[in-house]
């Protein structure tokens, strides 16, 4: 845009200033030649007042248009058409004054309307044309010839050149609407970014907001299945040693009260472990992963292996934290039901999804069976899906009774925010 903006001001300068040397160059150059032209007294005098209108009309075009011309007006045109009849008649006195006319092929396009401007340049071209025959009117026959020639000649360049314009008028009016398409696309572009990112940090938060209800609903269930039942447990076996005169079976009921709240304990430090990944605040998801699963193995007995592929990336914390509470429930889910003696976790970095899986050739199940029961009131697979889908992103399982079972989450792969 500089550049352009520079070229418009040196055209500016030319078509201000250019009418004004090309006038001084031609009455130099015919004052210097008016004997050998054979300009007369009266001639002489003719051309003085010609050049002093000339000289009055730049003047008045001067502070008629101001800094620079835009575009056609009426003033234009009869300026241009005005300075074409000068330079002609002071051609038509002296040759040598073409310098004058010559002024007429700059600028005429921004002077004179479509419809006008190859008259303009045809007169100029007979001016000129005529001024290097030998003078107006041309002598003889043979005069006629080479103005003509001439005449042809200057026709024909008008031409070559008009159409080089135009053809570059043309070029420059597809790059002109081509940069402001691509402005226009940039702009679109750049707001549909925009809008992208504000709807993903509102998705991060409602994610965030359902995470927090969906703790609330899954302790809400783990102290119903585990710690309220073993509370209720204990309650019901130190009643019977209360009311027992059998000191032996007052004892049995006893230890059976202390395995439950022994049980009821451990459930209740499981909950909350669960409650908030603490794994993830000394490492990213791989570290605690690995962590998860050979604590998990240590714990149930289970030989248990993790991996990783793909190039592992700091992912964005609710993206973390989900898939290591899948991995939770999935291995909890393992050591309560699948009877496993083997049991695999692989976290996949493939492009711009993150990618889950979690094997084990325990007894399996029947997937159908079981969705069914989520939906009439269970926690499990229900909870891991419902976690994959807050952050966009889905839960699969495979199962059949005898083959063991295969959960397989995928995500987006969301980088930590730096």
């Amino acid at each position: 845009m500089t550049d352009v903006a520079g070229v418009e001001q040196r055209w500016a300068v030319v078509l201000r200033w250019g009418p004004y040397v090309m006038l001084a160059v031609g009455t130099v150059i015919s004052a210097a030649t008016a004997e050998v032209v054979g300009m007369g007294a009266g001639e002489l005098y003719a051309a003085a007042v010609l050049v002093a209108a000339g000289l009055v009309l730049q003047l008045w075009w001067g502070r008629r248009s101001g800094p620079g011309v835009s575009g056609p007006t009426s003033s234009s045109l009869r300026y241009y058409f005005l300075r074409a009849a000068i330079a002609f008649a002071l051609s038509w006195l002296n040759p040598f004054f073409a310098f004058y006319a010559a002024v007429g092929y700059f600028g005429a396009e921004r002077l004179l309307p479509r419809r006008l401007l190859k008259a303009g340049l045809f007169v100029h071209a007979v001016t000129i044309a005529g001024s290097q025959s030998g003078g107006l009117p041309p002598h003889g026959r043979l005069g006629w010839v080479v103005f003509g020639a001439l005449l042809c000649v200057h026709l024909g360049m008008i031409g070559v050149f008009g159409h080089l314009t135009a053809r570059e008028e043309e070029r420059t009016r597809i790059q002109a609407a081509t940069i402001a398409e691509l402005e226009r696309t940039n702009a679109a572009l750049q707001q549909a970014l925009d809008e992208n990112a504000a709807l993903h940090a509102q998705l991060l938060v409602q994610a965030r907001e359902a995470g927090v209800a969906d703790e609330r609903r899954r302790l809400a269930a783990e102290i119903h299945d585990t710690l309220a039942q073993g509370l209720t447990g204990i309650i019901a076996q130190l009643q019977v040693v209360a009311n027992t005169p059998d000191p032996a079976l007052a004892r049995e009921h006893v230890d059976r009260a202390t395995a439950l709240a022994r049980h009821s304990l451990g459930e209740a430090r499981r909950s909350v472990h669960n409650l908030a990944p603490v794994a993830l605040a000394d490492g990213g998801l791989p570290q605690a992963l690995e962590k998860t699963v050979a604590e998990w193995g240590e714990r149930t007995g289970t030989r248990a292996q993790f991996t990783v592929t793909g190039t592992a990336e700091p992912l964005h914390d609710e993206v973390a934290a989900t898939l290591l509470r899948i991995v939770q429930e999935a291995l909890s889910n393992t050591a309560r039901h699948a009877g496993a003696g083997r049991a695999g976790v692989t976290l996949s970095f493939i492009d711009d999804e993150v990618t889950l899986d979690i094997r084990d050739d325990g007894r399996g199940f029947d997937p159908l069976a079981v969705a069914v029961r989520t939906r009439t009131g269970g926690f499990g697979l229900g909870g891991m899906r419902a976690r994959a889908e807050r952050i966009a992103g889905s839960l699969t399982v495979e199962s059949e009774p005898g083959h063991g079972t295969a959960v397989s989450a995928r995500v987006p792969l969301v980088r930590h925010d730096r």
